[in-house]
Order: C-alpha cells, then structure tokens, then sequence
C-alpha cells in the first residue's frame, strides 16, 4: 500500500511517496515533464514491492503529460477534483503552503482514502476531441461578444440608433444583418445623400443579395432615423469608414471561426450513436446537440443520472442538523458552469416553442411556475428533469 501524492505545475511537478502511518518512501523531489525524467519515476515506482497507487489533482491541462505517460505504463491513477482536495487540505490549525507540503498532503489523502480512489479511464479521442473545441467555441464567442460592442462603439458615432432596428445573428449559417448593413453604409450621411425612395430600392436590392427578408417599412423606418439622428464623426474623415469597415472585418472573421469549429463539432457529434437520441429532445436544436454532448462526454461514466445532475452543479445537498431539516436549498454550483448555460439554453428553446417534442419537461416547467417558482427556478428545475431524461435514454442506446 504506496501512496504517490504528485503536486503538478507546469512543466514540473513534485512528488512523494508515503507508505501508511506517515511512513516515508521517498522525500519529496522535483520531476520534469519530460520523457527521461518521467521514465526515471515510471522505473522507480515498478521496482517498489507493493501496490502503488498515483494522486494528484485536476489542473486544467497541466496534468495531462504525466497522467497520460503514467497510464501508457499502466499504473494506477486518480485524478481529485480541485475542491475536494482544498478542503483536505485545510484541516488543521496551521496553514502551509509550498510544493514539496502540498506533495506530502496529495500522498496523504491517498492513505486516508485509498479504498474510495478511482481509477481514471482514459476519454474517448471523440469525447475528448469535441470538448476541446466546445471550450475554444467559448473562447471564440466571448471575442466575438467584445467585437459587437466595439463595433456598437463606433456605430454610436456615425450611425446612432441603428442597432435597435436591425438586430439578429443566426449561429446556424453566421449571419450578421448589422455588420453586414455597417458595412455597406457604415455612416447616415451616405443614407441621407439619397432621396428616400433611392435609399428603399438601394436597401431592398441590398437585403436581396444578401438574402435577408425584403422590408419596405424597415428601410423607410432608417431612413427616418437616419434624418432625425445625429452622427458626431463626420463622414469625411477618412480614419471613419476605415475604422467601421475594420470593427466589421474582425467580426466577421471571428464569425468564421465559429462556424468552422461549429461545423466539425457536429460532424463529430453525427458520428457518435446517442446522437440520433439527443438531436431528437425537446429544445436542442443543430447548433445545441453537439455542445450538449460535448460538455457532458461519455454518459457511461457516470453512475446514475443523479451523479449528472451533480456534475452539472444544480443540485441541492440535503441540509439537516438535529431537529432542523433546510427544505428551502440552492443549487450547488459545484460543477461544469458551461453544462449549466448551455442547458439553461436548451430550456429557453423548449419553452419558446408551443408545441415541444418533449411534452413531459415543458409540462414540469409550467407547473413550477403555476407553483409560484420564479421563471428562473422554473427553468432550472425542468433541466434537472432534462438530465435525467437525457441519462436514462443515452445509456439506453449503450446498453442494447
């Protein structure tokens, strides 16, 4: 029984070897992430005479070089979440913090909870492939939130107002109806310098090679904010339609970006056999699919539906202490933030559409409400109702 507590950082980690009672196999040391070094540990740890067990804690992706090569030679390996080892961690008085006390800590809860380690199982290349792009997704999309409102910023100066009339991006085909008018116009002057019958034939033939709805009133509605409003760059400056034009190509690379990523993240998805089964669910549509599954990967590792709910962070502990019960909990919070947004999502496109696929979970939704649940809650309880639906038919396909 040989606990081997690894502290990683990066590039480097620190480890320590512990036998139970505090006895010490090893002081701690400094190892690379590099082949020889972590050859030296692997060859260290096979000639120790006794059953040897590796922890260290998730760290992003720090951990992935001496995991991977530690499981390439086949030891066991447990990964603790972050969390749990901090409130290991901070048992006691007096608090040190180093790498080599961090080290001895990491061993030491593989002594006191060596029968409740888990091995960790290597993710499928397809899991493992989709939830890499769901979060460079998520990267991408905060970019592309700072250039809307940068391209908002400069629109505020040459075309004031113009955003509350042409909203709408479609995430399915990355359209944009604003940059893309920005772009053409991109200051009220080359509007008003038209005569308003001029501008309507200019916009209908605009909205038609674009493929955008032909509107007659919209295009009469900008005019008339074009009239009545008033730009505090001048059109003549020749740093403004540079600047506009500029806002808009980087918005419209980042839209591309997304689409590439959201493309393969779907072929990806079409490939696996619960697909066919999620695609079908109420409220996810082409674009929810595969970042639903991405952020939830392998269903089969988790023991129940319950054990989902908790990875998502929406469930309520249970709070009882002598004659008190809590009745009234909040949800957790202790999981995949992105699981949460992206299934609140699902339970927005499920309850904008009258006539779900998935009756039961709009139905559940609609009686929290009648409860007198605040739409929020509502909504957050119809997800956990979503997950479990969600377990139980996906491990259904695994196990016919």
């Amino acid at each position: 029984m040989i606990s081997v507590g690894i502290d990683v950082s990066k590039e480097k980690s620190t480890v320590c070897i512990l036998k139970p009672y505090g006895e010490i196999v090893s002081r701690p040391f400094e190892v690379s992430h590099v082949e020889k070094e972590l050859s030296e540990l692997a060859t260290m740890l096979l000639r120790l005479d006794d059953e040897v067990r590796v922890i260290m804690e998730a760290t992003g992706i720090y951990h992935l070089p001496v995991l991977s090569y530690l499981k390439e030679k086949g030891f066991f390996v447990a990964v603790i979440n972050p969390f749990e080892m901090k409130e290991y961690r901070c048992q006691g008085l007096r608090r040190v913090k180093t790498d080599k006390q961090d080290a001895i800590t990491i061993s030491n809860y593989g002594i006191d909870h060596w029968y409740r380690l888990k091995d960790c199982e290597a993710e499928e290349s397809v899991y493992g492939e989709l939830k890499l792009l769901g979060r460079q997704y998520r990267h991408y999309m905060r970019m592309r939130v700072e250039s809307v409102l940068e391209l908002t910023h400069l629109l505020d100066y040459t075309m004031p107002g113009i955003k509350k009339l042409l909203k709408g991006w479609n995430e399915t085909n990355g359209k944009d109806k604003l940059s893309d008018f920005a772009e053409e116009y991109w200051h009220y002057d080359n509007i008003t310098r038209q005569s308003e019958e001029e501008f309507v034939d200019s916009y209908l033939e605009w909205a038609e090679r674009k493929g955008y709805h032909r509107c007659q009133d919209k295009a009469i509605k900008i005019y008339a904010l074009a009239k009545e409003g008033i730009p505090t760059v001048s059109s003549s400056t020749p740093s403004t339609k540079m600047l506009v034009q500029e806002a808009v190509r980087v918005l419209r690379e980042v839209d591309n970006t997304l689409m590439t990523i959201l493309t393969q993240m779907q072929t990806l998805a079409k490939s696996l056999p619960e697909y066919p089964v999620v695609r079908a669910m109420g409220g996810v549509g082409n674009v929810l699919a595969p970042k639903l599954i991405a952020e939830i990967g392998d269903v089969r590792r988790f023991h129940s539906g319950k054990a989902l709910i908790a990875h998502a962070g929406i469930d309520a502990p249970p709070y009882q202490s002598g004659q008190f019960t809590g009745t009234e909990r909040k949800i957790s919070k202790r999981g995949s933030s992105s699981l949460r947004k992206i299934g609140y999502e699902v339970m927005r496109c499920l309850k904008t559409h009258k006539a779900p696929k998935d009756a039961s979970v709009y139905e559940f939704i609609l009686k929290k409400e009648k409860e007198g649940k605040s739409k929020r809650a509502a909504k957050i309880a119809g997800l956990n109702k979503f997950l479990r639906i969600y377990y139980a038919r996906v491990m259904e396909v695994y196990q016919q």
